[in-house]
């Protein structure tokens, strides 16, 4: 397994490379050929995040992409719930792939991203949306210290969507009805 760690806002230091080569070769036994994983490690400048060191991980295999992230106060912890994430994926992958064997069902493509078993929500919200430039929007954005904010477009009265983007940047969503 080709194994490239990165960081951003983090100096990866040499513990935390081979801790991660550890964790992350558990997956190696259980996968028939894993032929990169690239592993991200970032810490998030928000003071207002407290779970702020970021574990993020993308292995290419000979059948789909598996991709995670996890966040942690700890980095190690963040690896360790990471991994343990994408364990959870391999074993649904491998449990599909060993119940159809035999059907006539379709080949999972190379670039399928394994989806979370449950699918629920957990969580509603209500909240008024208020007319604001874009630009405005991404002021209270980093204001709340939310990965996104949904308001009100004043120019065109639609409902609009700013996020931030893993770069570091900022994304507008701009439905089209």
């Amino acid at each position: 397994m080709r194994l490239q760690v990165k960081g951003k806002n983090v100096e990866v230091t040499d513990s935390i490379r081979q801790y991660a080569q550890e964790k992350l070769g558990k997956l190696d036994r259980q996968l028939a050929d894993p032929t990169r994983v690239e592993l991200e490690l970032a810490v998030e400048r928000n003071p207002s995040i407290s779970a702020n060191h970021v574990a993020e991980a993308t292995i290419w295999t000979k059948g789909p992409i598996l991709r995670a992230r996890e966040a942690n106060v700890d980095m190690k912890a963040s690896i360790d719930q990471l991994v343990d994430k994408l364990e959870r994926q391999v074993k649904r992958y491998r449990e599909k792939r060993r119940n159809h064997r035999g059907s006539t069902v379709q080949p999972v493509p190379d670039n399928a991203i394994p989806v979370e078993a449950e699918l629920r929500i957990v969580k509603s919200k209500r909240f008024p949306v208020k007319p604001m430039s874009p630009e405005e929007a991404v002021l209270q954005l980093e204001l709340l210290g939310h990965d996104f904010f949904v308001f009100q477009n004043a120019e065109t009265l639609d409902v609009n969507v700013v996020y931030r983007r893993r770069d570091g940047a900022y994304g507008l969503i701009e439905p089209q009805i």
